[in-house]
């Protein structure tokens, strides 16, 4: 039996396996506790399995007195938006992101939209654990509704955006590709483009339940969209995870140019129309420091996760930010990755720069990060830092969340994965063979 992973984003398992009945009801009754919920938001990605734990959640909401809307196939960003749109007290978003097919899980929304924080996390798991729970008489069931069009409310919201010059992108007519991996983006974001005057050329849009490509939007999982690119001649070619809050590029050249281009050339579309803070995770590219510092801009790193960078940024008043895994967060419209966001700011930046992001690529240092995940064996997260602390004197470190160490061009992170068994190394450096040496030192060590 796999083990079921719980972590600040909720919970993830193996339908059948370990995200059983049993597992589902404890977890929401406890976090139904948590927020004293009278009306809560359900959305769900493309799995195979998300109607019937859609149901079955809703049950147990009802059954508790709770009132639901559920918005459908839904994004995660759309989920977070239509919590607070529809003044609900909390969300529940059905999808393992990037995880294999048989997986799926619940990611949990306060009355803001936004996930858990860690205090709340722990208090949930604690009440899921014991299993405690009453439920009340036939007479306070809860009610029911379908939202209608949960995803013109997003995009509305997107169209709105103050830093998305949506004349500029529609005097453009650019042609573009999608890759929605046939997950909750495969209406969402298409519908999106076109409403920006878009031509838009659909690649594995179809939500039906399979991934045609490894589910991550990583370079070696995009050679349709990058044929799609080349063939059709388009400007731009944009790739989101079956949720969509996460959104690479390949550029108007056909090649993938990676995750990290997407918050570096969206920071710089908002930090030239509107100086600000910018909060970014201990794993996110070097590149948006670089943005911030032309700008004059503050610039900080938060641990990895979406709560995590984006309570920093409330904190620190930041106008943009995320995580450089594709995860634009801008505050204008909501406190979550955004891949609808990321697309529309990347295509404000190409209209005012007439060019894709293959320009901002040949404008700006390049970085090699080589992101790599071992599995731990025997071993535990807690035994392989120390040892690489010690490989690693004299660097700058931060151990808030697992152990980043820095110089003046360069980092290495290490740390446990929230969503999978195994530890993350992530590099980076100007030069590939810099950023594998550092990974390959820690690679020995594990």
């Amino acid at each position: 039996m796999s083990k079921l992973m719980r972590s600040i984003s909720g919970i993830r398992g193996i339908v059948g396996d370990t995200l059983t009945p049993q597992v589902l009801q404890s977890h929401v009754r406890a976090f139904l506790e948590i927020t004293q919920a009278k009306r809560i938001v359900i959305g769900r990605d493309s799995r195979p399995t998300g109607d019937a734990i859609v149901q079955y959640v809703a049950g147990i909401c009802r059954l508790s007195g709770v009132d639901v809307v559920d918005v459908g196939l839904s994004t995660t960003p759309s989920v977070e938006i239509l919590t607070t749109h529809f003044k609900a007290d909390a969300g529940i978003i059905i999808t393992a992101s990037h995880n294999p097919l048989e997986w799926n899980a619940l990611k949990f929304l306060n009355n803001k939209g936004l996930f858990l924080g860690p205090d709340d996390v722990k208090k949930l798991f604690e009440l899921a654990d014991a299993n405690q729970f009453s439920y009340p008489d036939y007479r306070t069931m809860g009610k029911y509704e379908v939202a209608p069009d949960a995803d013109g409310i997003h995009i509305d919201g997107t169209l709105g955006i103050p830093f998305v010059d949506v004349e500029a992108i529609k005097a453009k007519k650019f042609k573009v590709a999608v890759d929605a991996v046939n997950g909750a983006g495969s209406y969402i974001v298409p519908r999106l483009l076109e409403q920006l005057g878009c031509e838009v050329v659909r690649v594995h849009c179809e939500p039906d339940g399979t991934f045609p490509r490894g589910a991550e939007p990583l370079p070696e999982n995009l050679g349709d969209l990058r044929e799609a690119v080349k063939a059709n001649g388009c400007a731009v070619g944009f790739a989101v995870d079956p949720d969509a809050d996460r959104c690479a590029l390949v550029d108007g050249l056909g090649r993938s140019i990676g995750e990290e281009y997407t918050l570096a050339i969206a920071t710089e579309e908002v930090l030239s129309q509107k100086k600000g803070s910018v909060c970014v995770n201990l794993s996110t590219s070097r590149m948006n420091e670089d943005v911030a510092t032309k700008y004059g801009c503050e610039f900080s790193r938060a641990k990895v996760g979406e709560i995590n960078v984006s309570l920093q940024m409330i904190e620190n008043g930041c106008v943009i930010g995320g995580e450089g895994n594709g995860g634009v967060i801008l505050p204008a419209l909501h406190y979550g990755r955004d891949s609808l966001v990321a697309a529309a700011l990347v295509l404000s930046w190409m209209a005012h720069h007439d060019g894709g992001p293959e320009k901002f690529v040949a404008e700006n240092p390049a970085y090699s990060m080589p992101k790599k995940k071992f599995e731990l064996g025997n071993k535990s997260v807690a035994e392989i830092l120390p040892k690489v602390k010690a490989e690693f004197a004299g660097w700058t470190m931060d151990e808030r969340d697992g152990l980043w160490l820095g110089s003046e061009k360069s980092w290495v992170h290490v740390r446990a994965s929230n969503t999978e068994p195994v530890i993350r190394v992530i590099a980076e450096a100007p030069t590939a063979e810099e950023a594998e040496a550092l990974c390959s030192k820690v690679e020995k060590l594990i």
